[in-house]
Order: structure tokens, then sequence, then C-alpha cells
């Protein structure tokens, strides 16, 4: 396992157990995401770096019984919890990691992923991961509950320009990885980048 990883699971399985607790009221953002993700009753919808299973219900409600959602983490202790929350029942859990799915080529409708361009040690080669098990015309969204303002001032630091959720630097790394953004919004109350997946 890469030091990444390794930092990845001890950051988040620490926080495993309360993350629920600490941000309770991001269920509506969670819902009006995958809202515009515009997914139809009978998609195939994966929840990259789904964390405790926030976007299971939810995606779940959008592609009905006849679909499929898949929640893959890196991280047990997150995966563990999405159970305990009863989130298990609306989606298949993985432990995986997003570098390199267990998933077939082009066998998705979607991406979710939230919260999650920030801890890709490769982000152009990640989201190309992504890219490959999602069919030409399909779906990614990154999400963040809220915007990159808010966050960094939650974490006490300053917005920097090379933010790789800042426009200017997401869309070119979209591009190089296979995906055209369609939309970008940056906002205190979330932060949402759609793109399609080319070819």
């Amino acid at each position: 396992m890469s030091d990444d990883h390794t930092h990845v699971q001890e950051f988040f399985g620490a926080r495993a157990a309360d993350w629920d607790s600490r941000f309770p009221d991001d269920g509506p953002a969670y819902a009006a995401a995958v809202a515009e993700l515009g997914l139809r009753v009978g998609a195939r919808v994966l929840d990259a770096g789904c964390g405790t299973g926030r976007a299971l219900p939810p995606l779940r409600a959008a592609v009905g019984r006849s679909g499929v959602v898949v929640g893959a983490d890196l991280t047990p202790a997150m995966l563990e919890a999405a159970v305990r929350a009863g989130r298990g029942r609306d989606g298949r859990l993985l432990i995986a990691d997003v570098a390199a799915l267990p998933l077939r080529s082009d066998s998705l409708d979607a991406v979710f992923a939230a919260g999650l361009i920030a801890h890709l040690p490769q982000p152009e080669e990640n989201l190309r991961e992504l890219a490959r098990v999602v069919r030409p015309g399909g779906t990614l969204a990154l999400f963040h509950p809220i915007g990159r303002a808010a966050l960094a001032a939650r974490q006490g630091r300053q917005i920097t320009p090379d933010d790789l959720r800042a426009e200017p630097n997401l869309r070119p790394l979209l591009a190089g990885s296979g995906w055209n953004m369609t939309s970008y919004a940056d906002e205190d109350a979330r932060f949402l980048a759609l793109a399609v997946r080319e070819g």
C-alpha cells in the first residue's frame, strides 16, 4: 500500500465513527447534487470515495430498484459506518481504490464523487480510471457540500491559485482525463462540477 493510501486510511479511519454527526445537515445538498446528475431509472452509478455512504440513498432513489448503485471507498472503517447507518441497503459496498477499480470498462452510466478530488494522489490518472468505467456520454459529478472558500475557512487556510477545484485548473484536468466539463458551481453552500465522458 502506498504512503498516500496509508495516510488517507489513517485520516478517515480515525474520523469514521463520528463523521456523520460532524456534518449532520449535508443531506439536502447531497440529494440536490445527485438530482443534477439526471440519472434515469435503471441506470448504473458508482459513488467513488463513498465514505459513510451519504449519497447512496439519493442515488438509489434516482435509479430505482432496477438500477445498480456501487459505493467504493479505500477506508474499511468508513464502509463499516455506512453499514451501521443502514446505507448498505442502498448499494453494494466495495473496499476499493479509485485508481484501480474492480469494474468493467464502459459498465456505468455515471460516477458521483463527493470530496474525492482533493485526496487523489494522481488526479489525472485517477480521473482517467473513472472515465474508463463509464460509458461514452456518461456523467461525472465532483461534489462537496460546501464551496471552496467556505471549506478553506473551516480548515483555517486560504484558497490558493493551484487548487485543483478552481475552474481554470479543473477544466483542463478533466479534459486531459477523458471528460468534458459541462457545468461548474462554486458557492458557499456547495461545490459541483459536472462532466460528460468523451468518446
